[in-house]
């Protein structure tokens, strides 16, 4: 079972995927897409009531997993090749930064070039679903307060991340659509998402191949970690780092450009494909 956001004749709903049949068990309102936060809490604690709206995968489109995170946390330097392409180092902790949940897209979804920057950056990461509330938790149990797994690409403006006034990791970070997420959540029971491949296509050629094997903080330690500083809540999202081959640590730099297409692939999840438009183009405006 997979977990889904969908749109279905202008309404959006979340629900679950068993190969290509699609539960509709809950609509989301407008005004109020952090109820999926709500919902897979519900999930985690296997307390949700089935009124199913079955559907075909090809009748609906997919939407982002989790349309309005709480929070998004991303762990940089997780894989010690991807530090050393960036000139830096792994220290003794992990390094946090966070995306602003604005920036949340989901399948298909076009990735827009902003104005404001000239390198915009690509990276493929697994990304963890909180399902329980998490304070203060032990490494040992740490992964029991996490629902699921999806893809995710921490999109970058690398200009304004390193370079920009301040060195604004934030807003470099945090441009809308720069965090592609789905294409749907794989539940953590049915996944050992130690051990997964992860790569990153950019048109037809593979620019990142890992796997999670390689992580230097592995999940576990990152839950534990930043629940000492603040509560993780259901529908929290942790970026979990990005191995190398990143456009920034190529020579010469290869930044996003206004037609490409990426595809985040992670064993056992599937592929998460967005396009490269430019800032004011219509969504299905061609380059």
């Amino acid at each position: 079972m997979k977990f889904v956001c969908f749109q279905f004749e202008r309404d959006n709903y979340w629900g679950s995927l068993r190969e290509d049949r699609v539960d509709a068990l809950g609509r989301i309102a407008r005004e109020s897409p952090q109820a999926v936060n709500h919902a897979i809490g519900r999930l985690h604690g296997g307390a949700v009531r089935s009124e199913a709206m079955p559907l075909s995968l090809d009748q609906v489109q997919l939407i982002a997993p989790v349309p309005a995170p709480g929070k998004i946390i991303c762990v940089g330097r997780n894989y010690s090749d991807h530090a050393a392409e960036m000139g830096a180092s792994v220290g003794e902790l992990p390094v946090i930064f966070n995306k602003l949940p604005t920036c949340v897209i989901g399948p298909g979804e076009p990735v827009r070039l902003p104005d404001a920057s000239s390198s915009v950056d690509y990276e493929a990461e697994l990304v963890a679903v909180i399902g329980r509330a998490a304070h203060n938790v032990p490494e040992e149990s740490a992964e029991s307060h996490v629902y699921g797994y999806c893809c995710g690409n921490d999109v970058t403006a690398r200009d304004w991340q390193k370079n920009g006034p301040g060195g604004q990791w934030l807003l470099g970070k945090s441009f809308d659509t720069f965090a592609p997420i789905g294409p749907w959540i794989v539940p953590r029971d049915e996944l050992n998402a130690s051990s997964l491949d992860i790569r990153m296509r950019l048109n037809d050629t593979v620019m990142q191949s890992a796997n999670t094997r390689q992580l230097v903080f592995p999940l576990a330690k990152i839950i534990a970690h930043l629940s000492r500083f603040c509560t993780l809540l259901p529908g929290d999202l942790i970026f979990t780092g990005s191995p190398s081959g990143v456009g920034a640590g190529r020579e010469p730099p290869v930044w996003l450009k206004c037609g490409d297409h990426m595809s985040v692939e992670i064993e056992g999840i599937g592929t998460l494909e967005n396009p490269v438009i430019a800032s004011g183009a219509n969504d299905d405006q061609q380059c």
